[in-house]
């Protein structure tokens, strides 16, 4: 008997379709495969920003800070008058909504304090002129810390915190003067010289060179948490007007140093307070 031969022939609406599927899966595959790549793409180029705010801004901030430091060392090693000033001590060590520095830092409370004008020596309170704007022109010292940082008027973010220096607000006392000399410095990022100041413990020295003048600091209070809005703790008296009976309530010589908290948030401001060894 014989084998019966089927043909079957393929309708060509029938072969349009099967072609049609294919075309849309290597469509739909092509533009995954895109997004996939485009996704990668954007990942290392994030990754990228963040190894340079978190890792380059600090290797640049902090070398370039630690020569101004060498520098202004240098200048006052000439001067001949190393040393002298109010107190003793040994300093050593190697060295955060963001406004303008009458309003505040993004590393300190908003408002600017009082003015405090007069510098308190081993001679007697004298007339001081305010240092120039955004130049370093002392060095803050944190023995526990090992922190050696150049001090600059103002808190403006690019000229003088992104530099790794710690900014005097302006308005607020001169070093050794009746008041309270007030400074700003970065948590995180661009050479982060205040990242550990958490750490200090009443007792510690806050040392500050200025002019071949040296006073010594003595860490009186921390406050671990406060809003931004907070200008009591830079006034010349320091005392939160956030936190109750934080703070001082008596006129003195006072350091304050401000920063944001959490690490890497601006969300608060950390707070340490310190008086002038007498």
């Amino acid at each position: 008997m014989r084998d019966r031969v089927r043909v079957v022939v393929q309708g060509k609406g029938q072969g349009k379709g099967r072609w049609a599927w294919r075309a849309r899966r290597v469509g739909i595959a092509g533009v995954l495969w895109a997004a996939g790549e485009l996704a990668v793409t954007v990942g290392v180029v994030v990754m990228l920003l963040v190894v340079h705010q978190v890792w380059w801004t600090n290797r640049q901030a902090l070398s370039a800070a630690h020569e101004v430091v060498r520098e202004l060392e240098e200048d006052a090693s000439l001067s001949g008058t190393e040393g002298e000033g109010e107190g003793e001590g040994e300093g050593q060590g190697e060295g955060e909504p963001a406004v303008e520095e009458s309003v505040g830092a993004s590393d300190g409370p908003g408002g600017s304090g009082a003015s405090g004008g007069a510098s308190a020596g081993n001679s007697g309170p004298r007339t001081v002129k305010p240092p120039p704007r955004e130049s370093a022109y002392g060095i803050l010292r944190i023995p526990r810390l090992g922190v050696a940082v150049p001090v600059a008027q103002g808190v403006d973010k690019r000229s003088v915190l992104d530099k790794g220096y710690a900014g005097h607000y302006a308005g607020t006392a001169q070093p050794g003067a009746e008041g309270n000399f007030a400074l700003a410095g970065h948590r995180n990022t661009h050479g982060e010289p205040f990242r550990y100041i958490n750490r200090l413990r009443a007792g510690d020295e806050l040392i500050v060179d200025v002019r071949g003048k040296r006073y010594v600091y003595l860490v009186g209070q921390t406050l671990a948490e406060t809003t931004e809005h907070d200008t009591g703790v830079i006034a010349p008296v320091p005392r939160s007007t956030v936190t109750p009976g934080a703070g001082y309530s008596e006129p003195g010589a006072y350091i304050t140093l401000t920063t944001c908290t959490p690490e890497y948030s601006s969300k608060y401001r950390l707070v340490v307070w310190g008086t002038l060894k007498r």
